[in-house]
């Protein structure tokens, strides 16, 4: 689920006040990984 919110965030669809605060910490990860080329596969 914390990837599905941080691909929405990308899009512009949503903002991180707007994830769940149990997996805000997941998001902002998925997200920093992502701005450093890590752990995605497209």
């Amino acid at each position: 689920m914390a990837k599905v919110y941080a691909d929405l965030i990308r899009k512009g669809l949503k903002t991180l006040e707007q994830v769940p605060e149990k997996i805000r910490g997941q998001v902002k990860q998925f997200l920093s990984d992502r701005e450093s080329g890590e752990g995605f596969e497209e």
